[in-house]
């Protein structure tokens, strides 16, 4: 089936439902998860944005703006991953505690506003990768419209450019405690070092962009043709100057650039 047929298809499942609540994120998927509920389901249709250390600024200021531009209702929330118990240790399932904590909170808010069903924007590109969270997602009840139609993500951007949403080409983004080794305690200082200098390489230009935090040392990670970059000394002398100041004692270049999941990479390898 075709991206259009998928559309059809998830356009008649989420008339089915009814009413439904999307955890909301700004990103490319969730954006257009929310934009077909609000055609679709009109008033009935509800975003949910959790906002927390884990989550850049820049990304809520994005979701909010797009929601108001939509004109559906959204709600924020705080949830605060680094309370939940378990979660600062960074283990390898600390994806799930995160999920299992948002999604209980959005479904509570759900309930409030009588709304029926809770949905991810997760797609079928997820599956591939370890991702805990969806266990999560599986335990709560909680609906993957994208997925149960086989979106991919270049079906998901496709339709997102068509509709002409401005993140059809936005990069992917996922929580910054993402950017730590398994094992690595993360804390809110750790985080915010990671927020600045990413923060810092979006504002040099960079599309692709992780900072992963491995204690003193800053592995960046860019888009394969943007590595070309860094062949220049002097712009290796601002970022490495910049990282500095942000708290870093080293900064390398990860030569393979930027990919989904590299911290996945060592728990796979063993698998």
């Amino acid at each position: 089936m075709n991206a259009h047929g998928k559309l059809d298809k998830l356009k008649q499942n989420i008339k089915n439902m009814g009413s439904l609540a999307v955890s909301f994120s700004g990103g490319v998927d969730s954006t257009f998860l929310l934009k077909v509920a609000s055609d679709v389901l009109g008033d009935k249709a509800l975003a949910i944005t959790a906002k927390s250390s884990t989550y850049p600024e820049r990304e809520y200021r994005e979701a909010e703006a797009f929601a108001k531009t939509l004109g559906v209702k959204h709600i924020t929330i705080i949830s605060e991953e680094l309370e939940i118990e378990g979660f600062s240790e960074n283990p390898v399932n600390r994806c799930y505690f995160c999920k299992h904590e948002l999604f209980e909170k959005v479904r509570e808010i759900a309930k409030q506003n009588g709304i029926m069903y809770v949905a991810d924007g997760s797609n079928v590109d997820d599956t591939g990768d370890y991702r805990p969270g969806l266990q999560a997602v599986k335990e709560l009840q909680v609906v993957s419209p994208l997925r149960a139609v086989d979106m991919t993500k270049d079906d998901i951007r496709l339709l997102s450019k068509e509709m002409g949403l401005p993140t059809w080409n936005k990069q992917a983004f996922a929580c910054l405690a993402s950017r730590f080794p398994y094992g690595q305690k993360i804390t809110k200082e750790k985080l915010d070092m990671v927020d600045r200098a990413e923060q810092f390489l979006l504002d040099l230009g960079f599309r692709e962009v992780r900072v992963r935090h491995h204690g003193d040392l800053a592995r960046i990670e860019v888009g394969t043709n943007e590595r070309s970059r860094f062949f220049d000394e002097e712009f290796m002398e601002k970022v490495y100057n910049k990282l500095k100041e942000i708290g870093f004692t080293y900064v390398s270049l990860d030569m393979k650039g930027y990919r989904t999941g590299s911290m996945n990479e060592t728990i796979l390898k063993d698998k």
